[in-house]
């Protein structure tokens, strides 16, 4: 059930929409009759501002209905990005749709330049007109103005965390009225009592994935039986139950729980993209790569590139990584000749053990004495891991996905951990965006998870354009 604060927003969206594209189409005519304009280009055809009018009316109407299409009238709210997204592709639907008409019907007008302007500016306001209207959702959602108020159940982490998060975030706009830790003839009065004050309780969220299914069913019926929608913590294995497949085998329905929604079509797509991008960057790259392989062997001779030896979907494979090391630190076969490799392993148990900053079976050294100085700029910047491109190129990596981690960690795994091994690795990925190296395992691989279970590639576009920015903003503890 949406709420009345989310339907009257989403109502809004439409006719403010409309008057914003119908304004950027004016503006575009305007800056194209302006006098410096016009000098730059004379005006070689005959459009009279009326009959524009017509047209920028019925345009702007074809325009929202592609706006529909694109889900910019979903009623769940959504991350800024996806909106903007959105609001890029729909607008360039409506400018490719505008130019094919009059291409076929030439009858609008030949003006590229008003279309190109109407383009960029409708972007651009369309962009402020619906952050504007975000800012004031959240500012009445902190003033408790629209707020779903919900009661929480459950006495775990997990209740603590929503607790603690939608007190925090008042902006997502949840309004936690009561917290009842267990369902027990004393809880459920409490909260009947609750709902049956009318409007005060609109839903009720089971935190705790653990409560016996009886309980669950109490409360399920309780939101029945008052009109409050009812929401539950996924556990382990409802989480995987929401991917499944049925078929039917002689007359037996059997039911598939899939690991991963990256399959079929989604699969060769994510590989189509995989391919094209690292190609690009590959290529616009490498005068980049090239001068920090050189820096690398100025500061310290032996090999630039790195092979480290990691565990992927298919088994074991090495990594490409720029040197970060001096060599007489580095293991691999390939430095044999620069150490002791044994003395080197050694070494590097030591510094895990007295210097690492992760728990776990995956471990991060602070203050690293084995690097060298171009190391330590190439590990803050993640240019180090930009010759990973050839491994998504050659097949064994995929530009989004769960980090691979060397053999030794893995053998350390437990069996929730080896979830993150259902499909390819990748050079950037939903726990590298969210905290990198700050992150315990524990965490990381819960993100990683949410990964394979709810793949798109929505979600892999939105992974590529946060991280470039999180690696800019984030504090180094090298």
């Amino acid at each position: 059930m949406i709420n009345r604060s989310d339907l009257t927003f989403a109502a809004l969206k439409i006719p403010l929409d409309y008057l914003t594209l119908f304004f950027a189409g004016i503006a575009s005519y305007f800056i194209r009759y302006e006098r410096s304009v016009q000098d730059i280009r004379p005006i070689v055809f005959d459009l009279s501002f009326e009959k524009y009018l017509t047209v920028i009316s019925v345009t702007a109407a074809c325009w929202i209905i592609l706006f529909a299409f694109a889900g910019l009238y979903n009623f769940k709210r959504e991350r800024f990005i996806n909106d903007f997204t959105k609001i890029i592709v729909a607008c360039s639907a409506g400018m490719s749709a505008t130019i094919i008409y009059m291409f076929f019907v030439r009858e609008l007008f030949s003006s590229r330049f008003i279309i190109l302007f109407a383009w960029i500016l409708s972007i651009l306001l369309i962009t402020v007109e619906r952050a504007i209207l975000r800012k004031l959702q959240n500012f009445l959602y902190r003033k408790n103005f629209g707020a779903r108020r919900i009661v929480i159940v459950g006495a775990d982490s997990n209740t603590e965390l929503l607790i603690a998060t939608f007190k925090k975030q008042k902006n997502w706009g949840f309004r936690v009225i009561s917290h009842i830790k267990d369902v027990t003839l004393e809880t459920i009065t409490e909260l009947k009592n609750l709902l049956e004050k009318r409007g005060n309780i609109d839903e009720i969220i089971q935190a705790d994935s653990t409560l016996s299914r009886a309980k669950s069913i109490e409360l399920i019926n309780l939101a029945n039986e008052y009109n409050a929608i009812f929401k539950f913590a996924a556990g382990n294995f409802e989480s995987r139950a929401t991917n499944i497949g049925v078929e039917i085998v002689a007359g037996v329905p059997v039911v598939e729980i899939r690991k991963t929604k990256l399959d079929g079509w989604g699969r060769i797509a994510k590989r189509f993209v995989d391919l094209i991008i690292s190609t690009i960057l590959m290529i616009i790259l490498s005068p980049i790569l090239l001068v920090i392989a050189i820096l690398i062997k100025l500061e310290n001779w032996g090999p630039a590139i790195y092979k480290n030896e990691r565990v992927g979907q298919k088994g074991n494979f090495n990594v490409y990584k720029f040197r970060s090391m001096y060599t007489k630190y580095c293991t691999g076969k390939q430095f044999a000749k620069y150490a002791d490799q044994q003395a080197v392993l050694e070494y590097e148990k030591e510094l895990v053990k007295n210097q690492s900053e992760r728990k776990g079976p995956v471990y991060k050294v602070l203050n690293d004495p084995r690097r060298t100085r171009i190391g330590r700029f190439l590990e803050r910047t993640s240019l180090d891991e930009l010759p990973q491109f050839f491994n998504v190129w050659i097949g064994n990596m995929s530009i989004v996905g769960p980090r691979p981690h060397q053999p030794r960690e893995v053998e350390k795994y437990e069996k929730a951990h080896k979830r993150v091994l259902d499909i390819k690795p990748g050079v950037t990925g939903m726990a590298q965006i969210s905290g990198r190296s700050d992150l315990n395992f524990d965490d990381e691989v819960k993100l990683d998870t949410y990964y394979i279970e709810n793949w798109s590639l929505k979600l892999d576009f939105w992974i590529m354009l946060k991280t470039p920015w999180v690696i800019l903003t984030r504090k180094s503890k090298i």
